[in-house]
């Protein structure tokens, strides 16, 4: 299997050597994400949502620091503007929410 390198400096400000597998690189389609966060961490779960099915399941759960998800903002904001630079604003009016109920197995919290 090959993997996909990428040289990153960690918060720490020493490099790291961050690797890639294939199957992480195909990636996970998402259209939904959903997030919460309690006083140490940030939630988000990545959903996809397909049409005509009335139930989605979470693909992807992704638990973040509250420094790092500050972090994740910035660089979102950052990149957004620079996609709309290149190709025009995005168009939120397109966007439908459907109205979701976020279960657990066994119907426990």
């Amino acid at each position: 299997m090959s993997k996909g390198n990428q040289e990153e400096t960690a918060p720490s400000g020493k490099q790291i050597n961050i690797e890639l597998s294939e199957d992480t690189a195909e990636g996970i389609y998402s259209n939904l994400v959903m997030l919460a966060h309690s006083s140490e961490e940030f939630i988000l779960d990545f959903i996809r949502v397909m049409p005509g099915v009335p139930k989605a399941r979470v693909k992807s759960r992704i638990i973040v620091t509250p420094q790092h998800a500050k972090r994740l903002l910035h660089a979102l904001a950052e990149n957004i503007d620079r996609f709309e630079q290149s190709h025009g604003e995005i168009d939120e009016s397109r966007a439908q929410s459907p109205a979701v109920h976020f279960g657990v197995p066994g119907g426990e919290a």
